[in-house]
């Protein structure tokens, strides 16, 4: 890891694959909501057209979806290693992954309404640095999209409209309404990230952090490992379905974290990913070899 290596042809490479390629958790899940669905409904009709979208986006190496979404990443780093090179590497590999179209041009000057057209722009990409003892750096990244950004929500506890108290139960009944008031607009069926605690702006990244868990694993705290599993469940028994039009498959997974709070607050915060849960992982030894994380 010399100060003059460049990290940007890796982080294209990471871009192409969360853009292009979904990961094989959310393939399998959406396999197994498409089986569920009642054949010749608009829910199957709907998680067909998704199937064969994913499949096409593979073979072209074309983004899954028009909204190419906001690059969201964690990067963890070994002591010595400059944080700034690696933030202009990545925002090099934006720019770059967008001339080829990995990526849409999707930085919009908020002021005047310019595209910057490049992809990137103030805030985006959006990277998180962390040290650690590890002798590598390792990147793991989310493309989220806007229209499922639009429907993220933080409730604050106790909240008298849906009789919701400051326990896991007025969790429960915040993360629901949450859903519920999305119907069809995050791009249903989405996982679900969710914070307990925290303040207004560090629960929103642990969401996101959530995020990254596999579908499939099991929250090392007994009552959260519980919780998101009657999420799942009667999130899906709201029948709003993929899409919004109706069906079994609301939401793939739920994943849950939690944060310390001030006595005065208590947060819900939740972040909802559409069907396209874009992820992918790099790793990149001392010796720069790359190693592509699941």
């Amino acid at each position: 890891m010399s100060a003059t290596e460049s990290y940007t042809e890796t982080f294209v490479e990471l871009i192409r694959r969360a853009s292009t390629e979904l990961p094989a958790d959310v393939l399998e899940a959406l396999q197994e909501g498409r089986a569920g669905e009642e054949g010749g409904g608009l829910a199957c009709i709907a998680l067909d057209t998704v199937l064969t979208n994913v499949d096409m986006a593979r073979e072209d190496s074309a983004p899954i979806c028009q909204d190419t979404g906001t690059p969201v990443a964690w990067i963890h780093y070994p002591v010595g290693v400059s944080t700034r090179r690696l933030k202009e590497d990545f925002g090099a590999a934006v720019r770059e992954a967008t001339s080829r179209r990995y990526l849409r041009p999707n930085a919009v000057n908020t002021l005047t309404g310019a595209n910057t057209g490049t992809g990137a722009g103030r805030g985006i990409p959006f990277l998180h640095f962390e040290e650690w003892d590890e002798p590598r750096i390792e990147v793991r990244m989310i493309l989220k999209g806007g229209g499922s950004e639009n429907v993220g929500a933080q409730y604050k506890l106790p909240d008298g409209r849906l009789g919701a108290g400051r326990d896991l139960e007025g969790v429960r009944r915040a993360v629901l309404d949450a859903v519920f008031q999305a119907q069809g607009k995050g791009c249903a069926p989405g996982v679900l990230g969710i914070c307990i605690g925290g303040d207004r702006v560090s629960a929103f990244e642990e969401t996101k952090r959530q995020l990254l868990r596999p579908l499939k694993d099991t929250n090392p705290a007994p009552e959260l490992a519980e919780l998101e599993e009657r999420l799942l469940a009667e999130g899906n028994e709201l029948g709003i379905g993929p899409m919004g039009f109706g069906g079994k498959t609301t939401l793939l997974a739920v994943k849950i974290g939690v944060l310390d709070r001030l006595p005065a607050c208590y947060f819900v915060t939740v972040s909802y990913m559409c069907w396209a849960d874009r992820k992918a992982a790099v790793s990149i030894d001392e010796g720069g070899e790359v190693q592509w994380l699941s």
